[in-house]
């Protein structure tokens, strides 16, 4: 292969321009990985609208949720992060987070090292001027090199696994730690009732979740009901509450308190990110519950809460943001063990890897037209 082409933005609400660059060399301890498939995050759709908080590398490549296949790679990288051996053909996949490794949070809190404070991301602060141009996952191939960036994690899929349910690993291990988050505290057990508030892929990933993690039973709030509220009981919610038929916040605490009994639920996530949703949740929750908001990845404004709810309702609040480098097996070993019991296929919508197909892939995420947008960047693989 002469070139790889690679799809790059010149910032918010610009088109993707594909564009093609020359094939690397590959030093000692790096790799390149064909790109099977790559989802549409929804970070990916708050930076393409002017959302991020921080400043970003213009241009560069989106995408962080993908999944691929070693086609070339240096003698020293003999292994993933987790001490599995690779080879030119493994199945992979790549977190974004790349932590520093040597920031006051890496060196004296790794267990929150998702809090580096300076951080590298694939498919964000890598700018496309930067070679060799490969780093993201909407594009043929992305470039690993563990010399020049020591905090990228590569991660062995099983052999067997599709790269299509590869992709998912990354959003999925989200759930889990924000559900482990709660365990930790005490504030989550199994047999719990749980209210997810959301049903995005976000929301989706975690009704699997909950019940893999010993969920009870699992409600959904959210819309439209068709794909979204429809698949999640596919997932296995026991029941959905469409926001379109209760439109008020009053009316959504009435129709899950109904559902779950008078008292509330055990446990509530907000995986919607809108700032309400949090002292809805609160109402739905019973005395002594646990509430986990992983949905605010951007600032999605401020909101008038009475803390004194807070208070007498003697609840457990969490916050939970993205994951770190030891729970991304936990995502994988997910996947591979529950291959069979959900239908993980079918909340991925596959659209082609070219400009129209990315476009689209965006604009159906945005629009709520498909669950989880995933762009095919080579179809061969899968």
């Amino acid at each position: 292969m002469q070139s790889i082409r690679v799809a790059t933005f010149s910032g918010p609400g610009a088109p993707p321009v594909i564009q093609s660059v020359p094939y690397p060399e590959i030093p000692p301890k790096a790799a390149l990985i064909q790109i099977g498939a790559c989802g549409v995050c929804g970070t990916d759709l708050h930076i393409l609208k002017g959302h991020w908080p921080k400043p970003l590398p213009w241009p560069f490549t989106l995408g962080h949720e993908l999944a691929g296949v070693i086609v070339e790679k240096g003698p020293a990288l003999e292994a993933d992060f987790m001490g599995r051996t690779l080879a030119v053909g493994s199945k992979v996949m790549l977190p974004p987070l790349m932590p520093c490794g040597t920031c006051h949070y890496c060196v004296h809190y790794p267990e929150t090292a998702n809090k580096c404070l300076t951080p590298v991301y694939y498919g964000r602060y890598l700018g496309f001027e930067k070679a060799p141009h490969l780093w993201g996952g909407w594009a043929e191939m992305v470039y690993v090199d563990l010399d020049a960036l020591p905090g990228t994690k590569i991660y062995k899929l099983p052999d067997d696994m599709s790269l299509l349910n590869g992709t998912l690993a990354e959003p999925l291990t989200s759930c889990i730690r924000a559900f482990n988050r709660a365990v930790r505290v005490g504030g989550f057990r199994n047999g719990d009732t749980v209210v997810i508030q959301g049903s995005g892929p976000i929301g989706v990933l975690a009704v699997a979740a909950a019940q893999e993690m010993g969920a009870g039973r699992v409600i959904v709030i959210g819309a439209p009901e068709t794909p979204r509220l429809e698949l999640c009981r596919r997932f296995g919610a026991e029941a959905t509450v469409d926001i379109n038929a209760c439109p008020t916040a009053a009316a959504r605490i009435d129709a899950v308190r109904q559902i779950v009994g008078g008292f509330g639920a055990d446990l509530v996530m907000d995986c919607a990110g809108h700032p309400t949703a949090g002292p809805e949740g609160i109402e739905m929750l019973r005395d002594g519950g646990t509430y986990v908001e992983m949905g605010q990845f951007t600032d999605a404004g401020s909101i008038e809460t009475n803390w004194h709810r807070f208070c007498t309702k003697d609840v457990n609040l969490l916050g939970s943001w993205a994951f770190t480098a030891n729970d991304i097996p936990l995502g994988i070993a997910m996947l591979d063990r529950a291959r069979d019991r959900y239908p993980w296929n079918d909340m991925q919508t596959l659209f082609p890897f070219s400009e129209a197909g990315i476009s689209e892939a965006i604009e159906s995420a945005v629009e709520m037209r498909s669950v989880k947008s995933t762009i095919v960047c080579n179809e061969a693989l899968d």
